[in-house]
């Protein structure tokens, strides 16, 4: 997408109130637990491979997504997609997909693999055609070789 930049996030940063409103209209909270976690440095997105981004798009927050280690699984090569919200007004133009593709290539050299859950199914579509997987696992719906 013409305009789209993608770079690291920390939190307060001013555009995230906005997909946090439009997520909660949605019934998705997420978003909240994302700012609770990092108010109370249970994650922050901090640990080597580990990274919180946001996609711009003329300076304007358009989506925000993380990757950290999957705290489901004791192994160290293993990541957790979490916390990606696009607003509605710039999904299916290659947003999302372009975020999660950074946080992927980030991903390189540190995971080997990196997991998620959703139990929304657009998003579950969404992640298949990333080339995510279904798995059968009460702590993930789907993974994906790094």
């Amino acid at each position: 997408m013409p305009g789209l930049e993608i770079r690291s996030l920390a939190l307060p940063c001013a555009g995230l109130d906005l997909l946090r409103l439009e997520a909660s209209t949605e019934g998705f909270r997420f978003l909240e637990r994302l700012v609770a976690d990092w108010d109370n440095g249970g994650n922050r997105f901090d640990q080597p491979g580990e990274r919180f981004a946001g996609a711009f798009i003329q300076g304007h927050l358009v989506a925000v997504g993380g990757l950290g280690h999957d705290p489901y699984i004791e192994a160290a090569t293993t990541g957790r997609l979490r916390h990606l919200y696009v607003l509605s007004a710039y999904r299916r133009c290659g947003v999302g997909s372009e975020l999660v593709a950074e946080l992927l290539r980030h991903a390189g050299g540190v995971f080997t693999l990196v997991r998620l859950r959703t139990d929304n199914e657009q998003a579950a579509r969404f992640y298949a055609r990333l080339g995510f997987r279904a798995v059968a696992d009460p702590t993930a719906s789907h993974s994906r070789p790094v």
